[in-house]
């Protein structure tokens, strides 16, 4: 006889229960089940004895009480080792439950919703989670499903006539029913919290995240370091919800600079390419397609390009696939890809693909970056600038041209490295000076980057000129035209060599530093 003689079956998330019951009884399995589970079960032909019926009492409080019961605890609760508790069972006349099948209210998604405070409030599971870690705690002789996905394996187990579930199975579920508890618990906690007056920040005095592993690359930064990466349980998954089509592995380093890439180029409503190496774009290009956009976003450094990653803010289609058949590439990340495209990047082995939707960040995204001990929190660098709000410091306007240029040197600027300098025309970028120590060094660098003449460029600056040195390197090369944010003590002598350079400098009065 299977041990398993009795199931108690209670789900809110009813995918695959009519199925899984009707399979248990088919096994002379005893199904208790309660409320709305209970009349999807009997509508499905599956015998059901109620729950009300074992505890001698009907539900109460709107359905609030209905197995917080000795009968139902109890019978899941008994250790099958113990004497005593075998004893206790035969003396009350309770009966062992053997399989507990529960998931709970939705919570996270009724509180997304916008439903109101009771409404959220209904959605907090008492009987659910106590039965979950009742099941859980004793996993040596219960068996304790919270997601529907697993109702294979134990069936299958069950009907090749196990006498128990296997043990690394039951262990392996309990593990995942606390996990389920906990998870659920801290979204709770986490919506109260905001729910009080300091709620109105986003970090609040506690912040629980729940991270799922997603997957691991072979190592970390380097060889010898170990590596996972991981998603934040409940939301949309890595990057979106990405599908890797083709290729290698992911790294550790593809996923950051995948990540770069994907949001440096969200920041362009026209067609652009963003070219990606250690974590700074070496080239960006704009134009009326993704293939033209590549060619001027390759033109800035070509050589960088070399091992790079290279994000799209519009499907591949075949044009790009063909104009990039000549550069080694990592990792090439779109919104989607042509089935055209995708004949061609095949003949690139290695080449990894990443289909993902374009980035958007949610109103309460936090960036987390480790330190020791801890963590740095803060919200994303994501909001839009408008280039309408910037104000002209300088006796000389900038041309509508020399604007555009300004416009899109300065989206570049906020995905590099500071210091940052970026010299560009209205289509691409032509030199890039990332992660320097000094803003001078870093606008040498941009200028002696760049593959062609800087004559009559535009320039832009993640955070204000310190001295007027850098602005006069800028304006040696040739560069007319300068967005910066502003706000150095200095910035009456920098306008003024702006002036003396006859350079139009337009200030943001926001800096984007990018450590």
């Amino acid at each position: 006889m299977l041990p398993a003689q009795r199931a108690l079956i209670s789900v809110f998330d009813k995918r695959g229960v009519e199925e899984f019951a009707r399979a248990l009884s088919a096994m002379g399995i005893e199904i208790l089940s309660t409320g709305g589970t209970r009349k999807v079960l009997e509508a499905a032909g599956v015998p059901v004895t109620p729950v009300s019926q074992i505890t001698g009492q009907a539900e109460l409080l709107g359905g609030r009480v209905k197995t917080l019961h000795p009968e139902i605890h109890g019978g899941i609760l008994a250790d099958r080792g113990q004497a005593r508790h075998l004893t206790e069972l035969q003396e009350t006349g309770i009966s062992p439950i053997d399989l507990v099948v529960v998931n709970l209210y939705p919570f996270r998604e009724t509180a997304a919703s916008g439903a109101s405070f009771e409404e959220v409030i209904e959605m907090i599971d008492i009987g659910g989670p106590a039965m979950i870690r009742g099941a859980a705690k004793n996993f040596r002789g219960v068996t304790v499903i919270v997601d529907p996905d697993d109702y294979t394996q134990v069936q299958a187990a069950l009907e090749d006539g196990e006498k128990l579930v296997p043990e690394p199975v039951r262990r392996g579920l309990a593990i995942k029913a606390f996990r389920h508890t906990q998870a659920y618990d801290a979204a709770i906690s986490v919506w109260l919290e905001r729910q009080s007056a300091e709620a109105e920040n986003r970090f609040p005095r506690h912040l629980l995240i729940d991270l799922g592993r997603e997957l691991k690359p072979r190592y970390g930064e380097n060889p010898h370091q170990e590596a996972a990466v991981y998603r934040v349980q409940g939301e949309y998954g890595v990057f979106g919800g990405m599908e890797k089509l083709q290729g290698k592995k992911l790294s550790f380093n593809n996923l950051l600079d995948a990540d770069a890439a994907r949001k440096l180029v969200a920041q362009f409503e026209q067609p652009a390419v963003v070219i990606v190496k250690h974590n700074n774009p070496c080239g960006v290009g704009v134009g009326p397609d993704l293939q033209t956009a590549y060619e001027r976003a390759l033109a800035c450094d070509p050589l960088s390009a070399f091992g790079s990653v290279i994000a799209g803010n519009r499907p591949a289609d075949s044009a790009l696939a063909a104009a990039m058949a000549h550069l080694f590439v990592e990792v090439v990340v779109a919104p989607g890809f042509g089935e055209e495209s995708l004949n061609l990047f095949a003949a690139k082995k290695r080449l990894r693909l990443i289909r993902c939707p374009t980035y958007a960040p949610a109103a309460s995204e936090i960036e987390l970056r480790g330190i020791d001990g801890g963590f740095l929190a803060q919200s994303p660098d994501a909001e839009g600038d408008d280039p309408t709000e910037w104000t002209c410091a300088t006796a000389r306007q900038p041309s509508d041209e020399e604007r555009e240029a300004l416009d899109l040197a300065w989206k570049v600027a906020r995905g590099v490295k500071s210091n940052a300098i970026v010299v560009a025309r209205a289509d691409r970028t032509l030199g890039i000076g990332a992660g320097q120590m000094s803003r001078v060094d870093s606008c040498e660098l941009a200028v002696g980057k760049a593959q062609e003449s800087v004559e009559g460029a535009a320039a832009a600056s993640d955070a204000f000129f310190p001295f007027r040195d850098g602005l006069d390197v800028l304006a040696k090369a040739g560069v007319k035209a300068v967005v910066q944010p502003g706000g150095s003590k200095r910035d009456d002598e920098v306008i003024a060599a702006a002036d003396e350079h006859g350079i139009a400098m337009l200030m943001t009065g926001k800096r984007h530093f990018r450590h």
